[in-house]
């Protein structure tokens, strides 16, 4: 007969917990970022809805990887799990040290969704400016 490690228990549920609670938030994220950052591809590609769509859906397939292979790289639990309040601990610091990474990861993606919106629309000025120049003789 196997000797019975009573912390395995806990390590088994700690991961079923942080699996589908990881892969939830990221898709709750990603969703909400990738629904609304539509509008700032439109018009950063003045309304080229094939490109703002695709460039869209590269930025959303790169999010989930960057942000699952976070999740799943940092999953490895180091304290020793013996009791439900050592398994709620390191639940609650694994799952909000990765909540707090992911609202640092959606800033960033914001960040660069106006930084391109702001190119666009400078870009836009200086194409009015040029096309409204009076050529003199």
């Amino acid at each position: 007969m196997k000797p019975v490690h009573i912390g395995a228990d806990f390590y088994l549920i700690a991961y079923l917990v942080y699996i589908p609670v990881v892969l939830v938030i990221t898709w709750y994220v990603s969703h909400s970022l990738f629904k609304n950052g539509k509008i700032f591809m439109l018009d950063i590609f003045r309304g080229k809805q094939d490109i703002a769509f695709a460039t869209n859906k590269l930025f959303e397939t790169g999010f989930y990887l960057m942000n699952l292979g976070f999740a799943f790289a940092t999953m490895r639990i180091y304290h020793y799990l013996d009791s439900n309040r050592a398994l709620m601990e390191s639940l609650s610091a694994k799952i909000g040290g990765f909540c707090i990474y992911l609202g640092a990861m959606l800033f960033l993606n914001l960040f660069f969704f106006f930084r391109g919106r702001k190119a666009a629309k400078l870009r836009m000025a200086e194409e009015a400016r040029i096309t409204n120049t009076v050529v003199r003789d």
